[in-house]
């Protein structure tokens, strides 16, 4: 399984780096970082979609889709495991996690995703959230390998 994370900002620069870098080295799987500069606009619109054509550009062609936004869908962890089994089980190889930046992703961008996630109804900053999805998908691999990090 490969896991690609493309998102806006640059996390070196960021305190999240060392929580992103805490999980990144405890998964097996594969992962990708694509990271974007943020678009100056004064245009809120126009930024947003700027920024998710470049984020677009970064997918690989047969990655199921997850677009993180506060308005998704909420899941369990289990949830989520189920999910992406579901993916592994029909041959997928590829999922790309897509994390907008401070104004949120154009909404042309969200009907090309198979599943938009929210990690609950609070909006957090665009830089942490790479850490705390990364935590869920590697809570997620121990869940698929049986493993007791995860308890219900």
């Amino acid at each position: 399984m490969r896991i690609t994370i493309v998102a806006v900002g640059k996390l070196r620069r960021s305190i999240f780096n060392q929580l992103f870098g805490l999980y990144a080295k405890r998964l097996r799987w594969e992962l990708r970082l694509r990271e974007i500069e943020p678009h100056n606009s004064k245009n809120i619109k126009e930024q947003q979609r700027h920024e998710s054509a470049r984020l677009l550009a970064l997918i690989p062609n047969s990655a199921q889709i997850i677009i993180l936004d506060e308005n998704g869908e909420t899941l369990s962890s289990s949830g989520l495991a189920s999910w992406i089994d579901n993916k592994i089980q029909n041959g997928s190889k590829d999922i790309c996690i897509v994390i907008g930046g401070a104004n949120g992703l154009d909404l042309d961008i969200f009907p090309k995703s198979h599943l938009i996630l929210a990690l609950g109804r609070l909006t957090w900053p665009h830089l942490m959230v790479r850490g705390m999805i990364l935590e869920q998908i590697y809570r997620v691999q121990q869940i698929l390998s049986g493993h007791p990090y995860h308890k219900d």
